[in-house]
């Protein structure tokens, strides 16, 4: 009695997502990075590299507020959220 072999069952992968910011006016010759789960910011003036930090944690915070997900929010929603973080 020889069974059959199984095929592999196939799903799709989960969606990932990540936001990336770069900042190109850096002038003074530091190196800037910040890390986090979903995002990685680099370069900047220190002026621009804490807005572009600033805008992301706020950006995040009102994902979580909406229950929303960064994989899965729809892109001009996001715009919207990204747009409204965005220090004035």
């Amino acid at each position: 009695m020889s069974k059959k072999p199984t095929k592999p069952s196939r799903k799709a992968p989960a969606k990932t997502a990540a936001l990336l910011g770069v900042g190109l006016d850096n002038e003074d010759g530091h190196k800037r990075v910040t890390k986090g789960e979903q995002f990685i910011l680099v370069g900047g003036s220190e002026e621009t590299h804490g807005r572009m930090t600033e805008t992301t944690l706020k950006t995040f915070e009102e994902l979580k507020r909406r229950d929303k997900h960064l994989a899965t929010v729809d892109p001009r929603e996001l715009a919207e959220i990204v747009h409204h973080s965005t220090p004035r």
